[in-house]
């Protein structure tokens, strides 16, 4: 049985604990708050460029543009795997990669050629344990990460498949649907698809041509879903960081609890034991 001073320093190594997980779980509340709010603002913008490239995609088969190329067969795809630098976040990375696996292994079975992007030092050093190989891997993406870091993975994504290197791109990422809702989904991101119906005939006037717009706007539309990936996968793991920081907090509480209450017990039973003794020895005298 643990002596009094053992579970007294227990239970401050304990309270030191619970001191760092409530810290980290007020600084993942604050960062969460943060990126919500961005992720939210970022919607407007998102869906008013998918409504216009929808009307004018009615057009592409008199448009000559690399992005609105359809393969008959997807013979090769790009698959970009966002997770997390950091852990202590509870499952977050863990269903991602799990996702992972499995359309990496879904693709692999229909004779798909997959090229693995990833982001994030967790899924980096799974896939390097699994042995499934890496094209390029990321870990400058963090809760600072924007439009900047989106346009880049535009750009390279964009160069692929214009080039005919890939016939397909796909992100791997939490998606956020709000504070108490975020899942790891399979967002496809080219070829693009139109979304809808729409009524643009030949009777409608462009200016400049619908090539021109549509050279202009198919990469925004690219972006700004990198962007979004990134917006609320960052967002969803800080969620997740404060949600396992607070279960953390909680358990340090509760154990404290118990500690406190065998340290009160053995410090009773030892003050009962030194009267006992006394009481013996005063009657021994007597």
């Amino acid at each position: 049985m643990a002596t009094p001073r053992e579970i007294k320093k227990r239970i401050s190594s304990v309270k030191n604990t619970r001191k760092i997980t409530r810290t980290m779980e007020m600084v993942a509340t604050a960062k969460s708050k943060k990126l919500s709010d961005r992720v939210n603002a970022s919607h407007p913008f998102s869906n008013k460029i998918k409504e216009l490239v929808g009307a004018l995609a009615s057009l592409a088969s008199v448009v000559k543009s690399p992005y609105l190329r359809k393969p008959n067969t997807i013979r090769s795809i790009a698959l970009l795997v966002i997770t997390a630098n950091r852990g202590l976040c509870g499952g977050y990375n863990s269903k991602t990669i799990r996702l992972a696996r499995t359309r990496i292994q879904e693709l692999k079975d229909q004779g798909v050629n997959v090229r693995l992007f990833v982001v994030g030092k967790k899924g980096i050093s799974y896939f390097q344990f699994a042995k499934e190989k890496i094209e390029k891997s990321y870990t400058h993406i963090d809760d600072k990460s924007g439009y900047k870091e989106a346009e880049e993975f535009a750009d390279f994504f964009l160069d692929l498949f214009a080039k005919e290197e890939v016939d397909s791109v796909e992100i791997i990422s939490t998606v956020y649907r709000s504070s108490a809702n975020q899942e790891p989904e399979v967002t496809k991101v080219l070829p693009f698809e139109a979304q809808g119906e729409t009524n643009v005939g030949s009777n409608v006037l462009y200016e400049p041509s619908p090539a021109d717009i549509l050279e202009s706007l198919l990469p925004l539309v690219v972006k700004t879903a990198f962007l979004k990936a990134i917006l609320e996968a960052n967002c969803s793991e800080q969620i997740a960081k404060r949600v396992a920081m607070k279960s953390a907090t909680d358990a340090a509480s509760e154990m404290i609890k118990l500690l406190t209450r065998g340290y009160n017990r053995i410090r009773q039973a030892k003050i009962t034991q030194e009267i006992s003794e006394i009481v013996a020895g005063a009657d021994s005298l007597n």
